[in-house]
Parts: C-alpha cells; sequence; structure tokens
C-alpha cells in the first residue's frame, strides 16, 4: 500500500485553498483547520464523505490550538491563516493593525516554527506560505494588510536561505497570488467604512467609487490558475 503524504492547512474553509484541497484531496491525507467551530461545522459538512481529509479547529493565535499538531508528522504544510484589516493608518485604530500583525505574521511563524521541527529531524519536508501581491502594491486605505504581507514575503525568504544550512531536503516556498475575487477583498475594503469622524468621511465616495472600479478591473474570477502553482 502506497504511504499518503500527510498536508496541514490553515485557513482552509474557502477560497484560493478551497480549490488547492479538492485538487489534491484523493492523494493526501489532510489536517484541514479552521479558524472557528462555526466554519469546522461547515467544512466538516462539505467533505464528510472523504476519508483523507481530518477536519479541526486552529485559531492560529491560540497557543493550545496551535500545540494540536505538536505530534502530527507533516510533509507539506500550506500556510494560509488571515484577516484584513481595511482603513488608513491616520483612522485605524493601533489595536487593529496589531491584530492584523498578530494573525498574519506572528502567529503563522510560531505555527511554522512547531512544524519544522519534525521536519528538521527527519530532513525532509515542505513549507508553502502563501502571501500576496499586496506585498509589494501599496493599496490605499489597505496599508495595514500590505505591510503583513510584506513581512510574510520578507521573513519566508529569509527562512528558505537560512534552511539551506540545515538541510537541503526541507523546501520553503512562497506564493504570492494576485488580485483574485473570492469574496476576501470586499469584506476588507467594506470594513474601514464603520469608522466615524474619519478625515476622509467627505470622500467616502469617491474612495468607494475608485475602489470598485479598481478591483473590478483586475479581479480575477477564475482561481485555477493560483491554485494550479500551488498544486
Amino acid at each position: 500500500m502506497i504511504k499518503l503524504e500527510k498536508v496541514l492547512v490553515t485557513g482552509g474553509r474557502s477560497g484560493i485553498i478551497k480549490n488547492v484541497i479538492d485538487k489534491i484531496k484523493d492523494s493526501y491525507i489532510i489536517y484541514l483547520t479552521v479558524h472557528t467551530e462555526k466554519q469546522l461545522e461547515e467544512v466538516k459538512t462539505i467533505y464528510k464523505e472523504n476519508k483523507n481529509i481530518i477536519c479541526f479547529k486552529l485559531d492560529v493565535t491560540n497557543k493550545k490550538d496551535r500545540e494540536k499538531i505538536k505530534d502530527l508528522d507533516i510533509d507539506i504544510f500550506i500556510s494560509n491563516a488571515a484577516i484584513g484589516s481595511g482603513g488608513s493608518t491616520l483612522t485605524m485604530p493601533i489595536e487593529k493593525m496589531k491584530e492584523n500583525f498578530e494573525v498574519n505574521v506572528f502567529s503563522n511563524f510560531e505555527l511554522v516554527k512547531l512544524v519544522i521541527q519534525k521536519m528538521i529531524e527527519k530532513s525532509s519536508g515542505k513549507i508553502i506560505i502563501i502571501s500576496s501581491l499586496a506585498s509589494i502594491l501599496p493599496i490605499p486605505f489597505l496599508g495595514s494588510y500590505c505591510a503583513t504581507k510584506s513581512s510574510i514575503s520578507m521573513i519566508t525568504n529569509a527562512l528558505r536561505k537560512e534552511i539551506k544550512y540545515i538541510s537541503k531536503d526541507i523546501k520553503i516556498v512562497l506564493v504570492e497570488p494576485g488580485m483574485y475575487h473570492t469574496g476576501f477583498n470586499q469584506v476588507m475594503l467594506d470594513n474601514k467604512y464603520n469608522i466615524e469622524n474619519s478625515y476622509f468621511k467627505n470622500n467616502r465616495n469617491e474612495i468607494r467609487d475608485k475602489e470598485n472600479f479598481f478591483f473590478n478591473l483586475i479581479e480575477k474570477q477564475d482561481l485555477s490558475s493560483v491554485s494550479n502553482k500551488i498544486y
């Protein structure tokens, strides 16, 4: 019997990563993790017929949740968990900016450090870290999100060079998707309009119109190009 490789996926509920899971679900053992109990029930329902998929809650910011993977023998880790907070640097509460970095950067790399320990022991494995082209494209009113993605890309590129001193057979892969229509961007854009007393309150319609035009123009509806790349 062929032994299937084991893949850990964070942020696996929907979007690009769901497309990836659909491509690999018959060829790998997949530990599919999501942020909340509600999301967990959703993915359990979606994949209830697939015995290769093991679903559980993993809030990357929760130490106890992160430790759930300590005893798992992971061959491939797809680090995809992320949130997006919209708003100007001038008006976004610093707590929201810290939360954005805590989820997207610090907690994700805490998980990478846990996963890579066993990979180092067996001198093999692959870590695929999902960043974004927003890492090099400053988008007005999404500065905090873009900054987290810049940090992810820079840390990943440094980690790739570092790991070569330990093992040539542990691969660190950075994927920076462009703009795809998954609904994530729209949530991120809309949540900034909840901020009252904004310096930009008289420009809201102009800002919204420009954003809608920009994202309608460049967002791709078909996710297959990036999901194929990750696959």
